[in-house]
C-alpha cells in the first residue's frame, strides 16, 4: 500500500464508530430483498425440502447465520444484499420473528424489498395443488364477529366486522410491484407429481383439476385452520365486504407480517408468494372431517414439486430487483408498455 493510500484507509478508520473495546463498528448491511419462509421440516440443505431449503440453498450456502436477538432462527445474508429467515408458523410467531430483524441495528432495511413465502391451501373453484399465487391483498380472517349458524338467520353470514380493525385487517399490495411480480414470473416451467394428477380428479371445478400455474388473488391470513365449504364461502364473504379481490390462498401470517413492516417502512415493497398443497375443503364424496384426517395414501401429494415452484417464480424477481438495483433502489419502477 503507498504512503497516500495508507494515510487515507487511516482518516476512513478514526472515522468510523468504535465500539467498547477500541475497534470499528461494521456498518449495517444493506438489505436488497428479504426472504421470509415460515417453517423448515429440517436442515437448511441436503434432506426433505420445506418452505426455506431451497432458498438457503440458491443464496445462502456459504453464508454464515447471524442470531437477531427476538427471532426464532438465524438471519442469513449473501453477498449481494438477499437475506432471509424462518420466521415461525401463526401470526403471533412470524411477527414477533420479523419485528426482532427489523430492530437488529445489524441490518438496514430502508430501501429493502419483502418477499413473504410459503406453502397454503387454495379453494378448489380458484386453484389447484401446485399454483403458484402473488397476493393482491392480504386479510385477516380473525378479527371480526363470528356466532355459530344456529344462532342466525339460516343461510345468512356469520360473520360481522368488528369496528376498530379497518387499517390493519386489510392491506392492498403495490400494484405496480404485484404487476412486475407477475410478469417476471410468467412462463416459469412448473413442477408436478403424479400423485397431484390423481388426486385433482376427486374434484369437480375446472380450475381443481388443471395443470399447476402462476395465480393472483387475495390470501386470507387466519391463525384458525379454517376448513370446508361452508367456511371457505365465509372467506369468500369476507374478501369481498373489504372490497379485495377473489379469495385464492388461506395462510397463516402475511397479514401480520406486513402489519410489522408498515409499521416502520410501509407496505410498497412487500409480495406475498404462496404454493397450494391442499385445498380448503374436501371432495364431493368425503366430508370435512375426513379431509381434514385423510386415510394413510390418500393425501394430496406435490408438496416437493410445489416448494420448488415457489422458490422457481419468487428468484425470477429477486434476481431482477438486485440485477437491476440501479433503477429499484429508489422504489418500484413504472411498468413497462407490453
Amino acid at each position: 500500500m503507498n504512503r497516500i493510500a495508507s494515510g487515507l484507509a487511516a482518516v476512513l478508520l478514526s472515522l468510523a464508530p468504535l465500539g467498547a473495546g477500541g475497534t470499528a463498528i461494521a456498518a449495517p448491511t444493506k438489505v436488497k430483498v428479504f426472504i421470509a419462509s415460515m417453517f423448515e421440516i429440517g436442515a437448511n440443505t441436503g434432506d426433505r425440502a420445506g418452505e426455506f431449503q431451497h432458498w438457503y440453498e440458491r443464496y445462502w450456502q456459504k453464508s454464515q447465520p447471524h442470531e437477531a436477538r427476538g427471532a426464532l432462527k438465524p438471519v442469513y445474508c449473501d453477498g449481494d444484499g438477499v437475506c432471509g429467515a424462518v420466521l415461525g408458523m401463526g401470526k403471533v410467531n412470524s411477527s414477533s420473528s420479523m419485528q426482532a430483524i427489523l430492530l437488529d441495528p445489524d441490518y438496514d432495511f430502508s430501501q429493502a424489498y419483502f418477499l413473504i413465502t410459503g406453502v397454503a391451501g387454495t379453494p378448489p373453484s380458484r386453484g389447484t395443488i401446485g399454483d403458484v399465487s402473488w397476493g393482491t391483498w392480504l386479510v385477516d380472517y380473525d378479527l371480526g364477529h363470528r356466532w355459530a349458524p344456529e344462532e342466525g338467520k339460516p343461510g345468512e353470514p356469520v360473520f360481522m366486522p368488528r369496528k376498530g380493525y379497518e387499517e390493519y385487517r386489510v392491506f392492498k399490495l403495490n400494484p405496480a410491484l404485484v404487476g412486475w411480480a407477475t410478469r417476471l414470473s410468467a412462463g416459469v416451467n412448473l413442477q408436478d407429481s403424479e400423485s397431484a394428477k390423481q388426486y385433482r380428479q376427486r374434484y369437480l371445478d375446472e380450475k381443481a383439476r388443471a395443470a399447476p400455474s402462476v395465480q393472483t388473488g387475495t390470501h386470507m391470513t387466519g391463525d384458525t385452520f379454517f376448513h370446508g365449504p361452508g367456511l371457505s364461502k365465509e372467506a369468500q364473504y369476507m374478501a369481498k365486504l373489504y372490497g379485495a379481490d377473489d379469495y385464492v390462498i388461506t395462510e397463516m401470517e402475511a397479514a401480520a407480517i406486513t402489519l410489522v413492516i408498515k409499521r416502520q417502512f410501509g407496505t410498497d415493497r412487500i409480495l406475498s408468494l404462496r404454493g397450494a398443497v391442499n385445498f380448503d375443503q374436501g371432495n364431493p364424496n368425503e366430508t370435512t372431517l375426513q379431509h381434514l384426517d385423510p386415510a394413510p395414501g390418500q393425501t394430496a401429494g406435490g408438496f416437493a414439486e410445489t416448494v420448488a415452484n415457489v422458490e422457481a417464480v419468487g428468484s425470477r424477481v429477486v434476481d431482477h430487483i438486485v440485477g437491476n438495483w440501479g433503477e429499484w433502489q429508489k422504489g418500484v419502477p413504472p411498468l413497462p408498455a407490453k
